[in-house]
C-alpha cells in the first residue's frame, strides 16, 4: 500500500506564493507520474500539474506561468510551486501518484484571499 502526505497549504492573500510538498512511502512501488488536483468549491476536481518519471510535464492552462511542479525522485515527493495566486486557486489540492494504480492523498487546503 502506497501512502501520500501533503503539506504546505494554507492562507494567502491574492499576488501571494505557496509551496506544497507530497511524500510518497509505504510498499515497494514503482511511480510513472506524480502530480496535483485539485476541486475548487462546487466544481470538478481538474488536473493541475503531472510529472511523469521520464520527465514530461503537463499543467492546466489556468496555472502555465504561475505553478511549477518538480520531483526528487530519491525522496518519492513531488513539490508544486504556486506563484502570483489568485481566488481562483482556491481549493483543496490533492497529491497522485500514477504507478500500478491511481493513488490519491487526503487533500491540503489552499485559500487566497483577495
Amino acid at each position: 500500500q502506497v501512502q501520500l502526505v501533503e503539506s504546505g497549504g494554507g492562507l494567502v492573500q491574492a499576488g501571494g506564493s505557496l509551496r506544497l510538498s507530497c511524500v510518497a512511502s509505504g510498499s515497494p512501488f514503482s511511480i510513472n507520474a506524480m502530480g496535483w488536483y485539485r476541486q475548487a468549491p462546487g466544481k470538478q476536481r481538474e488536473l493541475v500539474a503531472r510529472k511523469f518519471s521520464a520527465g514530461i510535464t503537463d499543467y492546466a492552462d489556468s496555472v502555465k506561468g504561475r505553478f511549477t511542479i518538480s520531483r526528487d525522485n530519491a525522496k518519492n515527493t513531488v513539490y508544486l510551486q504556486m506563484n502570483s495566486l489568485n481566488a481562483e486557486d482556491t481549493g483543496v489540492y490533492y497529491c497522485v501518484l500514477w504507478g500500478r494504480r491511481v493513488y490519491w492523498g487526503q487533500g491540503t487546503q489552499v485559500t487566497v484571499s483577495s
